[in-house]
Order: structure tokens, then C-alpha cells, then sequence
């Protein structure tokens, strides 16, 4: 290897068109959109998810795919791996506030429960809840299929150089890259981010997150639910069988120090724990396998790129985890990014100046923040317990609950079959490849 005059100046650089940062779902997809338009992609990961054995235990990290999501995820070619691992379709989702009577004896009755049914949209069901680590996977398959696409992994990022122009990685082991676009893909405490100075303004919620995976008897459910309390929402998201049992993964927001006795429990003590609090919709618990707990927080940078550098998924925003979005939101990212990187690139321009980026900013920022906002209003209104408030939001529950076309409305529109939409989630085809190389 020949010594560089300076950092990324040497011969034995290489260069690509895009190099991403970050090869979990948002960066594979990424790369898979652009590698199978024969754009040249570079992608960058500390470690490669290992293969799940078929009958090893649900995983802890699990998502709440939309129907836009697997639209994008079958055009991508990855949907097929997926299905080949696991991943179990919801048909219902419910939501309703949990209520206790003057005496503090929580009330059984639901007519305050807003029920939603894909039947009543002519759909087989809602979405899917897929382990991280089988989308991750089932994307990383699909780019074996890309001959554009070169996956370096595992290695350690040494250096990030974002100038103005051309953006620069250095390795640990010294190999440089060169691009004419650094996309970073690299998750909440993006290196990316922090190297390109784009700022991210962040405020902690008052709460932390809880899931546990957990043996459950009556076979695989069909539906998922959210009970709201002043605490937090306790939920219930149905996993796949595997070899004839039947598993859930259960959420529970609280206040911190709450989640940490709760963690600190027996395994026996937390069931009890949980049967104790949870609405009676709660499965019987046959047993615990595992649990844990993050900090919640809403970030959302004030720019989503500079020339030459742009960012996707966590990297850009972190959204509070209520219905599950943060990873529609990052597919939805990606797709807009991949189709305005190749419409630009079929034009001729530069996939990293300032008016193409500019696109995809205007394509994402306003709909994350809108979704982000909505999940702040469902925090705050579902915390307050001033009397007057909690009487008209379980009004709204009551009546919303018995107004169909309402419920259907915000069922396609969580399903991301309403509003504008990338070309990857409507199942449209690109008419076009871009050569290698062009």
C-alpha cells in the first residue's frame, strides 16, 4: 500500500458513487435499492448479524412492519428471505385507555377501546412483527444479488473526512474510500452525523421502554394492543410459534426507577409483576426468556444534509416507540432516498450537491416531524390525568371506536396506504438502469 501525502490522497484509493455507513436495516436498504440500478455502493458495518437458527428463541429487537415496508422489502427481493426465516402477520391492533374505578379496582369494561381490523379494509392483516435481526438478514441476501454492491464487514471506521466536495473513509486496517455521496445509516449516535457538524436538537421523555420476550399458552395470536395508563402504555406484540410453542413480547413504559426494580426482579417476581398490572387481554405466561430496557427520546436533526453528506433512519430522527414507527420511518427514508439518488443520476447530476439532497429533505422532513408530533400528543394527553382531560380523551376513544371510516382512515394511513408515497412502496417497477460506472 502506497503512503498518502495527506488523509484520502493516495493511489490506492478507491472510489465509489455512494458510500453508506451503517448496514443494518436503513443502510442495506439503501444499498440494495441503489446496487440493483448498478450504482456503485460501498457499505460500512462493525458486524454482520450471524444466521438465525430456525428454532432459536424469538429475539428481543423486534418491529411492527407496515404494509408500505414489506411493499419495499418485496421489491427489493428481501421479503422472500424473510419469509423463509419468520415473522408473524397481525390482522388486529387495539387501543383503549386503562381505567380504575374511585376504589383503585381497574375496569374490565372496553367501551372506550378503539379496535382496528384489516378485514374492514378488505386487507389479510395490519402489518407483521419481524425480528430486527431476520429483516436485516433477508436485506443483506437480496445484496448478494447486486454485483455493484461491496459490503465491508466487520471492520472499524479510523477516520470520516467531509469536505465540502468529496467525502473520505479510512479504515483501521488503512484501506480508503472516496464517494461522491457519504450517506449515514449509522443510527442514533451517528459518526456520520457528528463528522458532517449537522446538528441534532433531542428531549428525553420522563419515561423508559421495557420489552421482554416470553412463553405464552393459547397458541400464536392474531392481534396486538395497547392499554394507555398514566405511567405509560403497557402492550402486547403476538411473535411466531416455533416448534410448537407460542411467544410474545410484551412492552411496558414507566418511570425509571420503576424499570429498574423491574428488571432486578426473579423471573418468577416479574410474571407475577406483570400479571398483577397488565390488562386482563394479557395471555397466560408460561415463562420468561428475556428482557431489557432503553431510555426514550426524541431527536431530530436541523438539517438532514450538507453537500455531500446525507442521513437516514436513526441517524437523522429517533422517534417515541408508541406505534412502532421508527422503522417505517427509516424504510420510508430509504425509499425516497434510492428513487431521488436515481432520478438525479439518470439527469445527470451529482447524487451528492446540495439541490438533489435538498429533495429528499423536503420528501422526509415534514412527515417525520408530523408523525413525531403525533406521538408527542398521544404521550402528553395519555399523561395528564387532569379529570376534565381524561373524561373528553375517553369520549374520543368511545366515539372514535364506533365511527368506521375514521378508524379506516387511520389504518391505511398507518399502513402507508394513503398520501404520496415512494415509487418502492407502491410496487411500482424502475423503467431503467443506470450502468455501472455511468
Amino acid at each position: 500500500m502506497k503512503t498518502a501525502d495527506a488523509f484520502g490522497h493516495s493511489d490506492d484509493q478507491q472510489h465509489y458513487d455512494v458510500l453508506v455507513v451503517g448496514g443494518g436495516m436503513v443502510g442495506a436498504t439503501i444499498a440494495c435499492g441503489l446496487g440493483q440500478q448498478g450504482i456503485r455502493v460501498a457499505v460500512f458495518d462493525h458486524a454482520e448479524p450471524s444466521p438465525l437458527p430456525a428454532d432459536a428463541l424469538p429475539e428481543l429487537r423486534v418491529s411492527a412492519l407496515s404494509t408500505a415496508s414489506e411493499a419495499i422489502l418485496r421489491q427489493l427481493g428481501a421479503w422472500p428471505h424473510m419469509q423463509s426465516m419468520r415473522m408473524t402477520p397481525y390482522r388486529r391492533m387495539a387501543v383503549w385507555e386503562k381505567l380504575h374505578s374511585p376504589f383503585g379496582k381497574t375496569i374490565d369494561s372496553r367501551a372506550n377501546r378503539v379496535l382496528f381490523d384489516a378485514r374492514q379494509i378488505s386487507h389479510s392483516q395490519l402489518g407483521f412483527i419481524v425480528e430486527n435481526r431476520v429483516t436485516q438478514s433477508g436485506l443483506l441476501e437480496a445484496i448478494k444479488s447486486c454485483p455493484s454492491v461491496s459490503f465491508f464487514c466487520p471492520v472499524n471506521i479510523q477516520k470520516i473526512h467531509t469536505p465540502s466536495a468529496s467525502p473520505m473513509i479510512e479504515l483501521s486496517d488503512g484501506r480508503r474510500f472516496s464517494g461522491d455521496l457519504l450517506v449515514g445509516a449509522d443510527g442514533a449516535d451517528s459518526r456520520v452525523r457528528q463528522s458532517a457538524g449537522l446538528a441534532m436538537e433531542q428531549r428525553d421523555y420522563e419515561q423508559q421502554c421495557l420489552v421482554a420476550t416470553v412463553e405464552i399458552a393459547g397458541g400464536c395470536q392474531d392481534i396486538t394492543w395497547q392499554a394507555f395508563t398514566p405511567t405509560g402504555p403497557e402492550a402486547f406484540l403476538p411473535l411466531p410459534d416455533i416448534n410448537g410453542k407460542s411467544y410474545g413480547s410484551i412492552v411496558w413504559y414507566h418511570h425509571p426507577e420503576r424499570i429498574r426494580q423491574l428488571l432486578a426482579l426473579s423471573s418468577e417476581a416479574f410474571i407475577e409483576a406483570l400479571e398483577t398490572t397488565f390488562p386482563s387481554e394479557l395471555p397466560e405466561i408460561i415463562q420468561l426468556h428475556q428482557r431489557g430496557a432503553f431510555p426514550i427520546a426524541r431527536r431530530h436533526v436541523t438539517e438532514y444534509f450538507r453537500q455531500g453528506v446525507v442521513l437516514a433512519g436513526d441517524a437523522a430522527h429517533t422517534i417515541n416507540p408508541l406505534a412502532g414507527q421508527g422503522v417505517n420511518l427509516g424504510l420510508q427514508d430509504a425509499a425516497w432516498l434510492i428513487e431521488i439518488l436515481v432520478d438525479a443520476l439518470r439527469a445527470g447530476e451529482t447524487p451528492g450537491s446540495t439541490e438533489v439532497l435538498a429533495r429528499y429533505e423536503k420528501a422526509r422532513r415534514s412527515e417525520n416531524a408530523l408523525m413525531m408530533n403525533t406521538m408527542d400528543a398521544f404521550y402528553h394527553t395519555f399523561s395528564n390525568q387532569s379529570k376534565p382531560l381524561q373524561f373528553l380523551r375517553n369520549l374520543g376513544l368511545t366515539v372514535a371506536g364506533k365511527l368506521s371510516p375514521a378508524v379506516n382512515q387511520v389504518m391505511k394511513y398507518a399502513m402507508g396506504l394513503s398520501g404520496k408515497q415512494p415509487r418502492l412502496a407502491t410496487g411500482k417497477k424502475y423503467k431503467f438502469k443506470i450502468a455501472a460506472g455511468d
